[in-house]
């Protein structure tokens, strides 16, 4: 068994960022912790790729993928909600139930062999990607909004995004078996719309990419089974 393989020192990368991250939310540091999920993302998406292209994939690798996802996208991201909430009392300690969740989900995945080609709730990465975009979010376009108001958008997100991730919604994958137009359509709209509101909006995109992707997710779905 091959421990030592270029998709594995990617995932590893991946972890790394993760533990960084939370270094970082020790000091402080919170827009550079959120970063670092943005270079998690790209690792993880590198690792897969990277297998794929070199036939190098394994179960050890599916396994590290997944350890390393919760400490990237699952506790890193988990923890920022934390430090975002303002003197919230005990209502802070629900910026942990995103952490909980992305295990129970992570746990689904590496046994459910209906998302092979697709997902069934929604993936972590995903919901890792939003609340990075929140400190700068909220450090900017929010930053009028009282603490109470703040706190009330945290806890709505955290309680409703748990619950999304061990849902079993069925959610668009953006793997390419072919670049042909007509078999991926749905997943060229949705990387040239994320782009162009990236491109306009920036950070403040992230959180309608998220919903662009679940609605077309479900467009997916009832085309695939109207065919």
């Amino acid at each position: 068994m091959k421990i030592f393989t270029l998709p594995n020192f990617i995932t590893l990368g991946n972890l790394l960022c993760g533990i960084y991250g939370i270094i970082f939310l020790h000091n402080g540091q919170i827009k550079e912790a959120a970063l670092l999920i943005l270079v998690a993302l790209v690792l993880d998406f590198l690792d897969g790729f990277v297998a794929r292209l070199t036939n190098s994939y394994s179960e050890i690798g599916k396994q590290l993928d997944s350890l390393a996802d919760m400490v990237s996208f699952g506790v890193l991201p988990s923890l920022i909600l934390f430090f975002l909430f303002k003197d919230a009392g005990y209502f802070q300690y629900l910026s942990f139930l995103p952490a909980l969740f992305s295990a129970l989900r992570l746990a689904k995945f590496n046994i459910d062999t209906r998302q092979a080609n697709g997902f069934r709730g929604l993936p972590t990465p995903a919901n890792a990607m939003v609340i990075a975009s929140f400190p700068f979010i909220f450090d900017k376009d929010l930053a009028y909004l009282g603490a109470e108001a703040i706190n009330t958008i945290l806890s709505v997100y955290s309680i409703a995004i748990s619950f999304i991730l061990i849902s079993d919604i069925p959610m668009m994958a953006l793997k390419f078996k072919s670049f042909a137009w007509s078999a991926n359509k749905t997943r060229y709209l949705f990387l040239l719309s994320s782009l162009l509101l990236l491109i306009i909006l920036q950070f403040e995109a992230i959180p309608l990419i998220l919903a662009l992707y679940i609605a077309l997710s479900l467009l997916f779905r009832a085309s695939d089974d109207a065919s």
